[in-house]
């Protein structure tokens, strides 16, 4: 997944808020951590404030849900 997708999707997931779309930001971010790295991750998270919204912090590692 590349991070400008995962931006897109996971902007719509945080204007709902609701605690499905928690569960499908992790499993995107996980997407996210095997195609791009932590590093993608993690500026995710601090751009779209996930650690205030759902305590997702900075740093946790997401495992994709498809090996």
């Amino acid at each position: 997944m590349t991070l400008e997708k995962a931006r897109e999707i996971i902007q719509d997931h945080v204007f709902i808020g609701g605690g499905y779309n928690q569960t499908a930001t992790k499993i995107i971010l996980g997407e996210l951590n095997k195609d791009q790295g932590q590093q993608a991750v993690d500026q995710i998270i601090r751009e779209f404030n996930l650690d205030e919204l759902w305590g997702f912090m900075p740093g946790t590692h997401f495992e994709s849900t498809y090996k």
